[in-house]
């Protein structure tokens, strides 16, 4: 795995469970995800969680993978996380076998949503480290300011594309926050990460 791990953390006025309900519903995930065109849940997993299939429509090819992904409801300071690991074999994914977190922390007025995740380049590491890590960055937090956007307002996040730049109160990349405060990004990662079945 590359040490450029991807981080993304963004501050939604909207309480946890409004928030789990939007990110852990996989017909609602690929909604305001732009990583995700669908989500299809296949299996339950013996040790928790589910493997599910993926797609990502491109103009013209659709990827294709599995995953596997595990949540942790109730943890002892009142956070949320989920555990995730995917898997393609598709040739033209430009990422290889990753695995990542989701992290959910209750704050005043609202919940504390970050990410991390990392993957094995497919189209060489320099060419990932100079254009798909940093795009697939900026898809990510874009990505969640229009989730924050759908949980403040409840405007939907067909509302928003990409091209709808000239829109006031679009989403932005920039309103989050792509590094941690401390440490490194898979430092962050829930125990049940590593023992999460592989895709």
């Amino acid at each position: 795995m590359s040490p450029a791990a991807i981080y993304v953390r963004a501050v939604i006025r909207a309480d946890l469970e409004t928030v789990w309900r939007m990110t852990q519903d996989t017909s609602e995930h690929p909604r305001w995800d732009l990583r995700f065109s669908r989500i299809t849940p296949l299996e339950k997993l013996d040790g928790g969680g589910y493997r599910f299939r993926y797609e990502l429509r491109m103009p013209l090819h659709t990827i294709l993978g599995t995953g596997t992904s595990i949540g942790e409801r109730r943890r002892p300071d009142g956070s949320r996380t989920s555990a995730l690991k995917f898997s393609t074999l598709d040739r033209l994914s430009p990422l290889g076998d990753g695995r990542g977190y989701w992290r959910y922390v209750p704050s005043d007025g609202g919940t504390i949503f970050s990410t991390g995740y990392d993957y094995e380049p497919r189209w060489g590491r320099l060419l990932d480290r100079v254009m798909i890590r940093p795009l697939v960055g900026w898809m990510t937090a874009w990505s969640f300011d229009r989730l924050r956007i759908w949980a403040e307002t409840g405007v939907e996040p067909e509302a928003w594309t990409v091209l709808a730049f000239w829109k006031p109160g679009r989403p932005r990349a920039s309103r989050c926050v792509r590094k941690p405060s401390h440490g490194l990004v898979m430092d962050d990662a829930p125990a049940t990460l590593d023992a999460l079945e592989a895709p």
